[in-house]
């Protein structure tokens, strides 16, 4: 499975952006689609993920600003960012599980795209 992520760039405090993760193959054949962030001189760490049974889950700091979601027939998964803040800034990878298994650690994912920058101006 090839994932595809797009979208990033430079915005201002308090402004939005979307990204995209394109998969090369069906995403409800795989469980969890996942996004992380790795900010320079910061270890990767998990931000969002959406289940194939429709929950999703968001790490404390972006709970209520950014959104989760799948699109099974673009074979796309999206992550709304809004209310951007200068720590939003790094670059966000998507990932993919195929079965839900330790969803917030980044090892436990078996596909990775390749990043997509998010700056963030105060």
């Amino acid at each position: 499975v090839q994932l595809q992520a797009s979208g990033g760039g430079l915005v201002q405090a308090g402004g939005s952006l979307r990204l995209s993760c394109a998969a090369s193959r069906r995403t409800f054949t795989l469980n969890t689609m996942g996004w992380f962030r790795q900010a320079p001189g910061k270890e990767r760490e998990f931000v969002a993920a959406t289940w194939s049974d429709g929950g999703a889950y968001y790490e404390d700091s972006v709970r209520g600003r950014f959104t989760i979601s799948r699109d099974s027939a673009r074979n796309t998964v999206y992550l709304q960012m809004s209310s951007l803040k200068p720590e939003d800034t790094a670059v966000y990878f998507c990932a993919a599980q195929r079965l839900k298994v330790l969803t917030f650690i980044s090892s436990s994912y078996d596909y990775w795209g390749q990043g997509t920058q998010v700056t963030v101006s105060s």
